[in-house]
C-alpha cells in the first residue's frame, strides 16, 4: 500500500491554527511554539551564559551598553503603545550586558535580553552606531523571529518525513538521494532566504527603533560599511547565505531612512 503524506491538511492546520500577527509589520509568520515556553528557555540560557563568560560592568563602555539599551526598549514601548498594543512587552525581562569576548557580534534572545561583544565596539565607534546593532538586535525579538526560526524548523522536520513516507518503498539509493535533495532544497530555497529576509525585517524595524530613541538613522549606513570592512570581503555569496550581503544591506537602510525620520517625528523626534 502506497503511503501518502496529507500535506494539504497538515498545511491547513498550519495556516489556520499556528500563525501570529506583528503589531510592528502587521505581518502574519508562524507560531507553532509559544512564547510562553520560549522565553523561560531563554531566560535560563541567558544566565548561564553570564555565568560561563565575562561580564564587563562598571566602565563607560558597560555604562553606554546599558544606556542605548534603556533607549532602545522605551522606543519600543512608544510605538507600541501608539499602534494600540501597550501590553505586546510584558512578558519581556529587559537586560543589556557587555561581554569580553573579541568577537565582532551582539545578539538579544526572545523576550529582551541582550548581549553586546567587545569585539564589536571598535566598529560602532560611538552610540550612534551602537544604537544601529541593538536596534537591530532587540528587532529580532519584537517580531519574534526565534519563534519563527523554530516553527520553520518543525515545518522543515516535517517535510524530511513526507519526502521519506513517499519514497518508502522504492530503493535505498533512491531514498538517501531524495533525503539528500530535499535536505540541501529546503535548506537553499526554504531556510536561508527565510533567514535573510528576518535580517531585512530586524534592520528596517531596528532602524525605526533607533530613530525613535533619538538616534540619527543614518548612522546606520556608514556603521554596516564599516561591518563591511571588518569582514575582509569573506562573506558567502548571498544566496548561500543568512545574512544580506552589506551592499545589500546599504542599499535597503539608505532607502529606509527617510521612512525611519518620519516615523520618529511622530513622537517629536526631528533630525536637521
Amino acid at each position: 500500500m502506497k503511503r501518502y503524506f496529507p500535506f494539504g491538511l497538515f498545511g491547513a492546520f498550519v495556516f489556520t491554527m499556528g500563525c501570529a500577527t506583528n503589531p510592528l509589520t502587521g505581518k502574519s509568520s508562524l507560531a507553532l511554539v509559544n512564547n510562553s515556553s520560549i522565553f523561560p528557555s531563554a531566560f535560563q540560557q541567558y544566565s548561564t551564559f553570564l555565568k560561563e563568560n565575562k561580564v564587563v560592568s562598571g566602565t563607560a563602555d558597560a555604562k553606554r551598553v546599558e544606556t542605548v539599551g534603556i533607549k532602545i526598549k522605551q522606543a519600543a514601548e512608544k510605538w507600541l503603545t501608539a499602534v494600540g498594543h501597550p501590553d505586546y512587552l510584558k512578558d519581556y525581562q529587559w537586560e543589556y550586558k557587555l561581554v569580553e569576548d573579541k568577537a565582532v557580534n551582539a545578539w538579544c534572545m526572545p523576550g529582551g535580553k541582550i548581549v553586546v561583544y567587545t569585539g564589536i565596539l571598535p566598529v560602532t565607534k560611538d552610540e550612534a552606531g551602537l544604537a544601529t546593532v541593538m536596534g537591530h538586535e532587540v528587532a529580532h525579538a519584537l517580531l519574534n523571529h526565534g519563534q519563527q526560526r523554530m516553527s520553520a524548523g518543525i515545518l522543515q522536520q516535517a517535510g524530511a518525513v513526507g519526502v521519506g513516507l513517499a519514497v518508502g518503498e522504492k530503493s535505498e539509493q533512491t531514498q538517501a538521494l531524495a533525503m539528500t535533495a530535499y535536505g540541501a532544497g529546503s535548506q537553499m530555497f526554504g531556510m536561508l532566504p527565510f533567514s535573510r529576509s528576518h535580517e531585512s525585517e530586524a534592520d528596517k524595524i531596528g532602524l525605526i527603533l533607533m530613530a525613535i530613541a533619538g538616534y540619527n538613522p543614518e548612522a546606520a549606513v556608514p556603521f554596516w560599511q564599516r561591518m563591511g570592512a571588518a569582514s575582509g570581503g569573506q562573506a558567502p555569496p548571498e544566496f548561500m547565505s543568512t545574512h544580506p550581503s552589506h551592499d545589500t544591506r546599504v542599499s535597503n537602510l539608505t532607502k529606509w531612512i527617510p521612512e525611519a525620520k518620519k516615523e520618529a517625528a511622530k513622537y517629536g523626534v526631528v533630525f536637521k
